[in-house]
């Protein structure tokens, strides 16, 4: 197998797989487009394709070998967050830059990490929410009252969210229904006498809702130049907040 140098029609194959293969984990774990197509571009450099071509959207993957080599496509459907995933693709594309594994090898543990479940368990997810939006409460100015309910409302909001994640495929639905839970609970809450502040309770409570990393992601591409996946992460984000203060706007509606 050829490492540096020029590659064969068979090592090509070999190549677009590892590379895509590395792209669809990253971009699937939330990693940025630039990012994704640096890596694909330096593993590809690696076995010895000079002039790989990739081009890394949210929903999707275009590598080619050569300018006018046939292009390979796939397409990402789900997407979350989980940056253990994009450490380990680094480690084997550093691992593959500096020449220690072959590219079957490097294949297969690739393969590895995509069949690994690395994400917490829910219930491991749900207490985090719980303390990080009782929290948040107290960081944004409320008091150790405010705290229980904060923690009781974001830890039910976010079992809820992960829920309806399962049973409704459209993200923005899951938030709109958990930010409802959310204000629900904060006004009954705050009705028997159970906390202080009802606004630093809700703002605490939806926190661990907040795609703060998908905005981050998307100024960051914007930054780099990829102003399609900046522009289309950004619309995402902003329609996740939306849908998190639809929820709570309707509970103060009614």
């Amino acid at each position: 197998m050829k490492q540096k140098g020029g590659a064969g029609v068979l090592d090509h194959v070999l190549i677009a797989k590892v590379c895509m293969l590395a792209g669809k984990i990253m971009l699937e774990s939330g990693a940025e487009t630039y990012r994704v197509e640096n890596t694909m571009n330096r593993i590809a450099a690696a076995f010895g394709l000079d002039n790989a071509q990739s081009y890394a959207t949210p929903t999707g993957i275009n590598f080619s070998a050569d300018f006018a080599d046939v292009t390979n496509f796939t397409r990402i459907e789900n997407r979350s967050t989980d940056l253990h995933k994009i450490a380990e693709v680094n480690s084997i594309s550093r691992d593959i830059t500096a020449g220690n594994v072959t590219i079957n090898q490097a294949l297969a543990r690739l393969n590895n990490v995509d069949k690994k479940q690395l994400t917490f368990p829910y219930w491991v997810q749900i207490m985090a929410a719980a303390f990080v939006s009782g929290s948040f409460s107290f960081m944004f100015g409320g008091d150790w009252p405010d705290f229980i309910p904060a923690f009781l409302a974001g830890g039910i909001g976010y079992a809820v969210m992960l829920g309806a994640a399962r049973l409704i495929e459209i993200n923005f639905i899951a938030h709109f229904v958990a930010s409802l839970f959310i204000g629900l609970l904060s006004m009954l809450f705050i009705a028997t006498d159970f906390g202080m502040h009802l606004d630093k309770i809700i703002i605490g409570a939806v926190m661990p809702l907040v795609p703060g990393l998908h905005i981050t992601n998307a100024v960051r591409d914007l930054m780099a130049g990829h102003l399609v996946a900046g522009v289309s992460k950004g619309v995402e984000s902003v329609l996740t907040a939306f849908a998190i203060g639809a929820g709570i706007a309707v509970v103060f509606a009614f």
